[in-house]
């Protein structure tokens, strides 16, 4: 395989992200999320393993389907407590000099001008290491908290998402010409108002006047991945995301889906090749596979399996609690249709209601897992490249750091021996990391270029 794995930690500023329960386990430090070492150690660690990123995932709701209530979320700690996820890049920055931190934020709740603005200074101040992770938002919850009485529809959300998109893209695009800032000491002039364009956008769901107020940052907008695979989902990653995210545990599908997005990508205009693809997997990682294996026994031993239909629920929209049929009934919904379709419309062999929550008491039942020893993680890795066209992993923890620990020490000197990941960094931003040395910005045949340096009246 000649293709160079690219690598992201899988986090949530959270108690309980993905292995519900595992807090609980001796080993784990996941107790100290509050703390600044416990996000400073991490960084750390993940550049000692040459990792492109940290992705940092977040909710706004609470995961309130199951059961019909907060009890079981709260109880389990389902990504509950959750704090903000952009508040600790800063001081894993100041203690990196390459990692990179993929931020998420939603379109639907957060005004586009503050949150352009905050992703600019995040990019100025860890040297354009910063990405963002696009999504809508889908808890009944976070419309809630955000006034709301229900969610907004699944693909007006993508529509927002759409203007959303449109009106950062000015703003980091087209607002401050590339001349702009002058720092001319000796004439008292730091930038020319010339060269400073309001974007006075007027849309179906934003007015927002302009300027924006942060000078360009290196990468000017940043690095963009987006994780939605239903159809709606697809044609928005297909116009705007740089990096995707394809969940779920079918090989096959996720082969599927990554060639209809590179294909609408290119109906589009963009180049297939700026586009990389990841899924989640769960490494066990042992000195023998016997020792992996008793490892998986005993995290399984704490994973808790209504943490996985909590999560579930919310996520597809259906009430594991109560659903009565045997097959979900594939009319879709406004949460993640993805989540759903994977067992049903999407499936080879649909499976039952019974057998979707059995599987839901496993380790990593919502991704890939490998367990083994560090030769047998790494041809697990090689084979999933190379069969499903994949171009790396966000790398999901069972107990933090021990997992990620086992990684670092005993999986990546086994890619680097391969030759099919990174000894040292490459200097540069993230976007120039992902596709190499002078692809800084964004390229022209993406939709964000057609708003550089805004044919407007300067104010």
């Amino acid at each position: 395989m000649s293709k160079q794995l690219h690598l992201n930690a899988f986090e949530m500023n959270c108690l309980g992200h993905l292995a519900h329960g595992l807090w609980s386990h001796p080993a784990d430090q996941r107790r100290h999320y509050t703390d600044l070492s416990f996000w400073t150690n991490l960084a750390k660690l993940l550049e000692r393993g040459k990792f492109d990123a940290v992705f940092i995932a977040d909710v706004l709701g609470i995961y309130d389907v199951y059961g019909e209530g907060k009890e079981p979320a709260v109880r389990n700690a389902v990504q509950i407590p959750a704090n903000d996820p952009s508040l600790v890049i800063p001081p894993m920055a100041a203690v990196t000099k390459h990692l990179n931190f993929v931020v998420t934020s939603a379109t639907t709740y957060e005004h586009p001008y503050a949150f352009a603005r905050r992703i600019s200074t995040l990019d100025h101040l860890t040297k354009g290491r910063i990405a963002w992770n696009i999504v809508t938002s889908y808890l009944p919850n976070a419309a809630q908290n955000f006034g709301l009485d229900t969610m907004i529809g699944h693909d007006e959300r993508y529509d927002i998402a759409d203007e959303y998109l449109e009106v950062v893209y000015k703003l980091w695009e087209g607002s401050w010409q590339e001349d702009a800032v002058l720092t001319d000491k000796k004439n008292r002039k730091y930038s020319d108002p010339s060269k400073v364009h309001s974007i006075r956008h007027k849309g179906n769901y934003f007015n927002v006047q302009g300027p924006h107020l942060s000078e360009p940052s290196l990468q000017r907008t940043p690095v963009l991945y987006q994780a939605g695979t239903s159809p709606r989902g697809k044609v928005f990653a297909a116009r705007h995301a740089e990096g995707i995210f394809i969940g779920g545990t079918d090989t096959a599908l996720m082969k599927k889906q990554i060639a209809d997005i590179r294909r609408q990508a290119e109906e589009q205009g963009r180049d297939p090749a700026q586009l990389k693809f990841f899924t989640g997997l769960t490494p066990i990682v042992g000195a023998t596979k016997e020792e992996a294996q008793r490892k998986l026994e005993e995290f399984t031993s704490y994973y808790l399996h209504e943490g996985g239909l909590v999560h579930f629920s919310s996520g597809s929209g259906y009430d594991l609690a109560s659903y009565a049929q045997d097959y979900f009934d594939g009319s879709g919904n406004n949460h993640v249709q993805s989540a759903m379709d994977r067992f049903s419309k999407n499936a080879l062999n649909p499976r039952t209601v019974k057998e979707i929550i059995a599987s839901l008491s496993k380790i990593g039942s919502m991704g890939l897992v490998a367990v083994g020893t560090p030769e047998e993680v790494a041809d697990r890795m090689e084979q999933l490249v190379e069969d499903v066209g994949l171009d790396g992993f966000n790398i999901m923890q069972v107990v933090s750091p021990g997992t990620l620990e086992d990684f670092v020490d005993l999986v990546v000197p086994e890619l680097q021996r391969r030759g099919i990941y990174r000894k040292e960094y490459q200097e540069g931003t993230l976007r120039e990391q992902l596709f190499g040395q002078g692809n800084r910005l964004l390229p022209a045949s993406h939709p964000a270029a057609s708003f550089r340096e805004l044919s407007v009246n300067s104010s």
